[in-house]
């Protein structure tokens, strides 16, 4: 099927979400159980009129301080001057690219410049409205470096000389043959040896986190994980020319296949049925005679990118006179409105049943003798109402929904699975990973940070912190411990007292600006010293100047 360049399909399946109306009662937390109140998912206890006056006073004086700082601070720091060098220009490389990011003040702003820079030329908005979750589109560029720089077959072979790569753990050896896909992983080790005799002899090779060996692989997913506000992954796969790696198949995934060396000629189908359209899991193998003809038929040369979502069926071969080397970056697994209700739904109910006394009224005494399967053809009055009354209860469920206490849980479980930040220079000489405290000379030298009052600080990253509530305590969530390697490290989370909540939001809230230690809303000025130097010790803030 040939294909002009950088074809836009035509829209394939187009999917609507109604969106719910606000909750009209908040609730208790996911943790909570009954005889508390909720404001917006997090747990209260009946406070006096008098102290709740105190308290709105107290938020409207941060809101003003907040506002007084963004001005400040957005006069100070303009970014204008950055964001014009930052134009992300279709030939712009990547190393170019990276450097000219460091300068820009925002990390949200970061992820948007270096997402635009990966599907160029396509407009990103235009690509979320038009694209995104609904038909494959082809990027061709003619341009082979475009994606230099961010993995090649020479930092594989670096990887499998110098790191401790694990067959089945981080490398499958894998070969698609006759119809028959096998995967051939011995124990132990990958080591050069075995691994480029497995390629020598046909079989393609899949690295499954690049991103724990290849510091340019892990920069760009820290990023673009604020892009997507969803953990952002990758596998690399090396194919030897002439063969095919894996079985036509559909991921739970949205992938962006972007091509780094040679070509590979790719063939994308339709989602088989509408069960199959946005699957919450990844398929099964097919056989041929299963997915019928290809909506897509393009080669992928090395600069090309192909993004597909997920449920749509693919299969790559490499082509008899090149070898094939592509990464495959993937967000959005698990992060649909079913996936938030799966959260929401159960404690809704928990709630309404302790609230509400129509959920725990009794059931007819007679409903089994004209509901369930066997009497599911029966024309019975009795069913219209059994099903009515169902019906109401399910609308009222929604006056009980725990919504921002769920999604606090979803957000818990994404700071889980995030890379942590991968630093830039300014950020690391202001940080504490790049405090110049060391041994020498018998002792300890240049013995840390102070941090007084009138210190400027600001969180590391736009999502590198969030406070959540488990009904009885306030945590601070964060990712700046986090590992590499997905979930190697238990989720990070510490108790902030409840006098320093206050001041934990405005930091968070405050960014990209750097505020004072001064400004933080706390009641003393040792209290504000002493939250700052525990969340500059974590990692989760840095300072405006050098240490």
């Amino acid at each position: 099927m040939e294909r002009t360049h950088m074809s836009a399909f035509a829209l394939y399946q187009t999917m609507s979400v109604d969106v719910s109306p606000p909750a009209k009662k908040s609730s208790p937390s996911v943790a909570v159980k009954k005889k508390k109140k909720k404001e917006n998912g997090v747990t209260i206890k009946k406070v006096s009129a008098v102290k709740a006056q105190v308290q709105t006073e107290k938020r409207k004086k941060q809101k003003k301080l907040l506002k007084s700082v963004k001005r400040e601070e957005s006069l100070k720091h303009s970014t204008e001057e950055v964001e014009e060098e930052c134009v992300n220009g279709e030939d712009e490389g990547l190393e170019a690219l990276l450097t000219s990011l460091t300068r820009v003040n925002n990390s949200r702003e970061r992820a948007s410049r270096l997402f635009q820079w990966l599907i160029n030329p396509i407009p990103a908005k235009a690509f979320f409205r038009e694209t995104w979750e609904k038909k494959p589109i082809l990027v061709q560029r003619q341009n082979p470096s475009y994606y230099k720089g961010l993995f090649s077959t020479a930092e594989f072979d670096r990887i499998l000389r110098e790191e401790d790569v694990q067959y089945g753990v981080n490398l499958d050896i894998t070969s698609y043959i006759d119809g028959k896909r096998e995967t051939h992983n011995p124990p132990g080790r990958a080591l050069p040896f075995t691994v480029w005799d497995f390629y020598e002899s046909g079989c393609s090779i899949r690295m499954l986190n690049p991103q724990a060996f290849s510091s340019t692989v892990w920069n760009v997913l820290s990023i673009l994980q604020e892009q997507f506000g969803s953990m952002a992954g990758a596998n690399v796969y090396l194919t030897p020319p002439g063969t095919q790696g894996f079985a036509p198949h559909y991921d739970d995934i949205e992938a962006f296949v972007v091509q780094l060396e040679g070509k590979k000629h790719w063939r994308v189908y339709n989602p088989r049925t509408d069960d199959e359209v946005l699957p919450v899991v990844s398929s099964p193998n097919f056989d041929e005679a299963d997915i019928g003809d290809p909506i897509m038929e393009v080669v992928l040369e090395a600069g090309d990118l192909l993004y597909f979502p997920r449920g749509f069926i693919h299969q790559g071969d490499c082509l008899p006179d090149a070898h094939s080397l592509h990464i495959t970056i993937s967000s959005f697994q698990k992060n649909s409105w079913g996936d938030l209700l799966q959260k929401v739904v159960p404690v809704a109910l928990e709630v309404a049943m302790e609230e509400d006394v129509e959920f725990r009224q009794g059931l007819p005494l007679d409903y089994l003798t004209y509901m369930g399967v066997q009497n599911s053809d029966k024309d019975d009055p009795r069913r219209v109402k059994f099903f009515s009354r169902i019906g109401n209860l399910m609308k009222k469920l929604s006056n009980y929904a725990p919504v921002d206490a769920a999604v606090d849980q979803k957000a818990k479980d994404f700071l889980h699975d995030c890379l942590p930040p991968a630093l830039t220079p300014e950020e690391l000489a202001s940080s504490v990973q790049g405090a110049p405290i060391k041994w020498e000379c018998g002792q300890v030298m240049d013995a840390g940070a102070q941090i007084n009052s009138q210190t400027r600080v600001r969180v590391l990253r736009a999502g590198c912190a969030r406070l959540c509530s488990d009904g009885e305590a306030v945590h601070l969530h964060y990712t700046t411990d986090n590992s590499r390697v997905y979930h190697k490290e238990e989720p990070k989370s510490f108790e902030i007292k409840s006098e320093h909540t206050d001041a934990v939001e405005f930091l968070i809230h405050s960014y990209p600006n750097f505020v004072t230690v001064e400004s933080f809303p706390c009641e003393a000025k040792e209290e504000k010293v002493e939250l700052a130097e525990l969340l500059f010790e974590r990692g989760i803030i840095h300072m405006e100047e050098p240490l």
